[in-house]
């Protein structure tokens, strides 16, 4: 029994066909392994001869540990050991207060020409508080890293956080489109106003002019365009779900299947972590053969719910997944499987 796959298309076939995509994105259910598929498919690329960017986008960074080298400091590091691979743990401490900064100065800029009386501080920090304000400077991180770095690289892979996260992070790319539409139009129409109500109407066009708010509006609206096209363009980008054979990671996976896809983001496949090969189960203890045993159930739901998406199976090695050496382990799994091979190892 291999519950092998009638339709479907490996990773490799996948990549190989769908060569102009750069952009590569991971998620699951936290603990699935999207950083050892996120490097998994880095390392493959980089091996390929292209020259690859893997970007952390999880508040809790794995990369420095899955490599067993320091890639911390919120910079691109080289990555010791696989020629044309960098790594980046993104950061955003410093972006969050560069925005507390530029959110104070606009707030009291409004408040100065609205003439209300009221200190900035206290809407600074209930903004801040607020726990969008992080995946807003989390976006804004991202859409840095696929302005300025996409030609710099051939491929750049995102590690993302729990599927939920990078659901909404994605998501905002529409959901910023949609705001800045409005927030644009309805700063617009109050600065029209201001000119009709103002005596010295040459002075108020000038200081129009000068309008800081809208000018953030009007810059953040053009990054969001970029973004939104790149992001929505499936030969440019690619959404990859990892799974376990469990229930909970299988039922994840599904749901957010639909909802990525209502953000016109392309999915690129599903790939199954930490599979039992039958050999290990079979030489292991009644344990190990039990759960192999359980696994048949959970790959069998595989193959019906999202047989066709499958684009590799990654085993459940007997040694824990650090460093180099194992990583390329990774790659060459993530690349040599077929469907022919089916579910079971």
């Amino acid at each position: 029994m291999t519950l092998q796959l009638e339709k479907g298309m490996s990773f490799k076939d996948y990549v190989e066909t769908h060569e102009s995509i750069k952009f590569f994105f991971t998620g699951g259910k936290g603990g699935v392994g999207k950083t050892i598929a996120a490097a998994g498919i880095a390392t493959y690329f980089a091996n390929q001869g292209m020259k690859v960017l893997i970007a952390s986008l999880n508040p809790v960074h794995s990369l420095t540990s899955l490599f067993n080298q320091d890639l911390t400091g919120g910079v691109i590091k080289p990555v010791h050991g696989i020629d044309n691979l960098d790594a980046i743990e993104v950061d955003i401490r410093d972006r969050v207060e560069a925005y507390k900064k530029q959110l104070a100065d606009r707030l009291r800029w409004f408040l100065k020409w609205a003439d209300i009386p009221v200190k900035a501080t206290e809407f600074i920090d209930i903004a801040a508080t607020n726990p969008a304000f992080e995946e807003s400077a989390m976006f804004d991180a991202t859409i840095d890293i696929m302005l300025e770095q996409g030609a710099k690289y051939d491929k750049i892979v995102f590690d993302c956080a729990a599927v939920a996260n990078a659901v909404r992070l994605l998501g905002l790319n529409k959901i910023y489109g949609l705001w800045l539409q409005r927030m644009i139009k309805s700063r617009q129409e109050a600065l029209s106003l201001r000119v009709k109500l103002s005596f010295r109407k040459e002075k108020a066009m000038e200081e129009i002019k000068k309008d800081p708010m809208m000018a953030d509006l009007l810059n953040l609206n053009e990054r969001i365009k970029k973004a939104s096209s790149i992001l929505g363009d499936p030969t440019k980008t690619a959404f990859f779900f990892v799974t376990l054979p469990l229930a909970l990671p299988i039922s994840v996976v599904q749901r957010f299947i639909e909802m990525v896809k209502g953000f016109n983001i392309a999915i690129g496949g599903v790939i199954v972590n930490g599979v039992l090969r039958r050999d290990v189960a079979e030489k292991g203890t009644e344990y190990m053969r039990n759960k192999y045993e359980e696994q048949k159930h959970y790959l069998e739901i595989i193959k019906e719910r999202l047989g066709p998406l499958v684009r590799a199976v990654i085993p459940l090695y007997e040694r824990e997944i650090i460093g180099v050496d194992m990583v390329k382990q990774v790659a060459d799994d993530l690349a040599s499987w077929t469907p022919e091979k089916g579910l079971l190892l």
